[in-house]
């Protein structure tokens, strides 16, 4: 029998929504993968059926990046929070330094991480500005023989993202959670990239690393060995069982995006979105105000504010009557936030700007 099922307006930040098609393929195969017998939850991640699913994301994911040849793609549990103390672990000695770029909370809680095990500092801040900016190149001080300079590529809770990377002579990490696959980078400018699957990757439960081949070379080998990027490098990621079925997720996503043209347009489709909702801000007359400021807006995260607290209180309520899901902003600082994630089609932007514009025009 055939389910009409209404999809709601998911504009949550995290897990966030997933393309239609990649559920409905997922559901196709669920009790039967591929004329195994099996759901892909269900086989063994030795077996060769699974080991198909796991080097095709992989591959797809180098495609899609562009990922050089002396780069490791490998795929991890724990989230970006493990990360945070897994870089400074494998890369931070006692002696040494690291810059931390504090561009808002996640940065700061990988700061905080990072002062367990050997000294890193502020290498830029913008926090006297609220993070409602990136930094400049000029602003960044770092030492020359720092162990990395970290970075958050898009910030979640202030929408605020780097349009260009810093060029650094030291390893440059960044945790790119948030806006990885939503526009072309240059990976070489990295050493490391990482990010949790649920914004644009796939599901709750994968974390993709992107590790250059001498970093992992220069890692401390006196630390746990599932926390060693060596140790599941050498194994291609599969030392213990890796989440498969958020594997399988993740390879469908990534087919989904090459079948609609790739990372560019993906890319103009995100530029596109975003614009419905700046624009609504822009000329609302101040009914409407940004967190971010212009030159430093995510493409990922729309944040503002309404005008006073009491209307604020009346939009979000109305917007979630009106099937507009996770449109609250971060509970550490309030407001209003529409996350706009690869999956999110333009049809539920157009429909939320819609939405702005008639509770303007009813309460403004």
């Amino acid at each position: 029998m055939n389910v009409q099922v209404t999809r709601a307006y998911n504009f949550n930040a995290g897990p966030s929504a997933l393309p239609l098609e990649v559920l409905e393929k997922a559901q196709q195969e669920f009790l039967d993968f591929r004329g195994t017998g099996m759901s892909v939850m269900e086989l063994s991640h030795r077996s060769k059926e699974y080991e198909e699913v796991h080097n095709q994301a992989k591959a797809s994911l180098k495609e899609l990046l562009s990922i050089p040849d002396h780069y490791q793609i490998l795929f991890l549990q724990g989230g970006a929070s493990l990360q945070f103390s897994m870089i400074p672990m494998n890369f931070l000695k006692s002696e040494q330094k690291a810059g931390y770029v504090l561009t808002g909370s996640w940065s700061e809680k990988a700061f905080k991480e990072a002062e367990v095990f050997g000294n890193p500092y502020e290498a830029a801040s913008t926090k006297d500005d609220h993070y409602r900016r990136i930094p400049l190149q000029n602003e960044l001080q770092y030492n020359a023989d720092d162990a990395y300079l970290h970075l958050t590529s898009n910030n979640t809770i202030y929408g605020t993202e780097w349009k260009d990377f810093p060029a650094v002579d030291v390893p440059l990490i960044g945790d790119m959670s948030s806006d990885i696959l939503s526009r072309p980078i240059d990976i070489s400018k990295f050493a490391l990239i990482y990010a949790g699957a649920q914004k644009n990757l796939g599901p709750s439960g994968v974390t993709v690393v992107i590790i250059r081949d001498d970093l992992i070379e220069k890692a401390n080998n006196d630390i746990p060995t599932m926390l060693k990027y060596s140790t599941h490098a050498k194994n291609n990621s599969l030392y213990n069982t890796p989440p498969t079925f958020g594997i399988y997720m993740l390879g469908e996503v990534l087919n989904w995006v090459k079948g609609i043209g790739g990372i560019t347009e993906i890319a103009r489709r995100n530029e596109e979105k975003a614009k419905l909702l700046y624009d609504a801000i822009d000329e609302s007359n101040g009914f409407y105000i940004g967190h971010a400021e212009k030159d430093s807006r995510s493409l990922m995260n729309v944040t503002f504010r309404v005008k006073d607290e009491v209307l604020e209180k009346k939009f979000l309520a109305e917007a979630k009557q009106a099937g507009f899901v996770g449109v609250n902003g971060h509970r550490s600082v309030g407001g209003c936030r529409a996350s706009i994630y690869n999956a999110v089609p333009y049809e539920a932007c157009r429909a939320f700007r819609d939405f702005m514009k008639q509770f303007q025009q009813v309460n403004g």
